[in-house]
């Protein structure tokens, strides 16, 4: 395949898109919705940089600071951040502050990777221990916000506060482990409430009822991506991790399509009317898969087989037209509830009913850094 239709892919999107109107975040787009702080264009920031560091091209660095840059002001605050809302999610995009502050050296990247952590040490928790995924959600622990909140937290322990919260974000690791997998399946369910009173939950367990792709594949590479920022003093905590890795990657592969080499939008229903491969979560665990792979977490044939799944991706969804490249299959989004939304009720019937977009960030930034990664393999 000839990959360099990507280099071109990402261009396109740098050069169609303002600080103030992403060409990728589709919500933000659909719904008129102010520039704000979000997940969604950190997910963008974090893949760029990625790009970045693979190529050593500055326009990329250049791109990402002159992004950033309009949302953080001289103080550290955050353009459209509320602390108050402790939402994990809004957690993510602070993951490329600790370059930036290392690359530009610009005192309010670190003054605004303080006011995120702040969040950190506010965040509500269950009763088990796990960051509330949002204060509108109390007692809920979503996949997601593996991802959201523990990379940046590590990332936080590791270059500022010489790992002494490491336990913590292992812990919460494991307990989603212990909660949310399915052990015969080898999947975990989208969603915990540790209370057991939110409408979408059993009544026995507080589990959601489906395998969503995108909240596992955000939950694998939050693992693969913490495990690489821990420090060289926390052998132990990193061997916790890569033994969950290794088992969430192994019980994943069974569920590759063989027809399309993709995973489909609710895992274990290959097939099912109105079920279809899915390209964000794909992306995901195929990055993880590659990642893993060449770090030495997992069996060096997962290369291979994260290799696979991307090709697939890239026959499946990325297409050209006119001379415009353009990547479709992706979820535009998916939740649990909140009770004014019935209807996000973790079943099959609604996660197919989602819409599903072209150029989302949630899909072509995991899509961008699973391309790191095949770039690494080609060398």
């Amino acid at each position: 395949m000839d990959y360099t239709i990507i280099d071109r892919y990402i261009d396109r999107l740098i050069n169609d898109t303002t600080p103030d109107a992403p060409v990728w975040n589709i919500e933000n787009l659909q719904h008129g919705k102010k520039p704000g702080w979000n997940y969604i264009d950190g997910c963008m920031m974090t893949s760029l940089y990625a790009i970045y560091k693979q190529t050593g091209d500055k326009k990329y660095l250049n791109f990402i600071d002159g992004f950033v840059d309009y949302y953080v002001f001289e103080d550290g605050s955050i353009r459209g951040y509320e602390l108050e809302t402790y939402n994990v999610d809004n957690l993510n995009e602070g993951r490329v502050l600790f370059d930036l502050y290392r690359e530009t050296g610009k005192e309010k990247y670190k003054k605004a990777i303080d006011l995120l952590h702040r969040q950190i040490i506010g965040q509500p928790r269950t009763g088990k221990g796990n960051f509330w995924h949002k204060k509108i959600y109390p007692n809920q622990v979503w996949l997601d916000g593996l991802y959201m909140a523990q990379v940046f937290y590590v990332r936080y322990e590791t270059e500022f506060n010489r790992g002494i919260n490491y336990a913590d974000i292992v812990f919460q690791f494991k307990n989603v482990y212990e909660n949310m997998y399915d052990k015969e399946k080898k999947l975990y369910y989208h969603g915990w409430d540790y209370s057991k009173e939110a409408f979408w939950a059993d009544k026995e367990t507080g589990l959601s009822k489906s395998f969503w792709l995108r909240a596992i594949g955000w939950y694998t590479v939050g693992l693969v991506d913490a495990i690489g920022y821990f420090g060289k003093n926390a052998p132990n905590f990193k061997t916790e991790l890569i033994t969950l890795f290794r088992k969430t990657i192994a019980g994943l592969e069974s569920y590759i399509d063989p027809e399309t080499q993709m995973f489909w939008q609710v895992v274990d229903q290959i097939g099912r009317e109105g079920n279809y491969p899915e390209t964000s979560g794909s992306a995901m665990i195929a990055y993880a898969m590659m990642k893993g792979a060449r770090l030495g977490y997992v069996e060096k044939r997962f290369a291979k087989v994260g290799e696979e799944v991307f090709n697939g991706i890239c026959k499946q969804y990325l297409t050209e037209t006119d001379g415009t490249l353009n990547l479709g299959g992706i979820c535009l989004m998916a939740g649990l509830g909140p009770e004014d939304k019935p209807h996000r009720n973790g079943t099959f019937e609604y996660y197919i009913s989602e819409p599903v977009v072209e150029n989302d960030a949630k899909g072509t930034g995991p899509f961008v850094m699973a391309y790191t990664e095949i770039k690494r393999l080609k060398k």
